[in-house]
């Protein structure tokens, strides 16, 4: 576990709050980008946290509970299909983690992002791969995947049970592409994302 504080060691050193950014849901066909900023205390080692992908959904649950425990602060921004739409998907991910981060009930002294920069005054390092080589940011990714999951299996799918955004969280699976197309898109479907996908049937969206 302590390569996954490499970073953290490095900038406790100058700075005491440091906080992990990264995202979920950017690949998505359906529903918000969300993110999650998380700040763990100094010197604070959490067993088994990882990329929030390589882990088991009762694992990510699991971690989720410790994390949001143990946590100094927790902050969780959202940009939803309309906003993705208008702006495109980038700079609609950066405006979520920027979100997080003003969500935090304590102010972060040094950010830690996942292969991104946002504005902030804040100084502030994009780590490539950082949900798996920086603890605070593959706890902001836990927290971010078991938040998004929780909607898509709760108040998203409740919204619209025909897609089965509770199975595939939104993405493009052969089910949910035959669904959008016998039924047509949400108004929570991005449609920038399905332009592409659907290039014979652009005249649905």
């Amino acid at each position: 576990m302590s390569d996954l504080l490499i970073y953290e060691k490095e900038y406790w050193q100058s700075y005491r709050n440091i906080a992990g950014i990264d995202e979920v849901g950017r690949g998505c066909l359906f529903g918000d980008v969300v993110a999650a900023a998380v700040i763990l205390p100094q010197g604070l080692v959490l067993e088994d946290v990882n990329d929030s992908k390589r882990l088991s959904p009762k694992k990510r649950d699991m971690l989720y509970d410790l994390i949001m425990e143990q946590a100094v602060a927790v902050g969780i921004g959202y940009a939803d299909s309309e906003t993705i739409d208008q702006i495109n998907i980038k700079q609609a991910t950066r405006l979520a983690m920027k979100q997080a981060v003003e969500r935090l009930a304590v102010t972060p002294d040094y950010l830690l992002i996942d292969a991104e920069k946002i504005d902030s005054p804040i100084p502030q390092l994009s780590v490539i791969k950082g949900d798996a080589t920086s603890q605070s940011i593959a706890a902001a990714s836990i927290v971010a995947k078991v938040t998004r999951d929780r909607l898509c299996q709760g108040t998203w799918d409740a919204l619209y049970p025909e897609y089965g955004i509770a199975v595939h969280k939104g993405y493009a699976t052969k089910f949910h592409r035959e669904q959008i197309l016998a039924l047509g898109p949400t108004p929570m479907h991005r449609k920038s994302f399905m332009r592409n996908l659907f290039v014979e049937e652009q005249t649905l969206f």
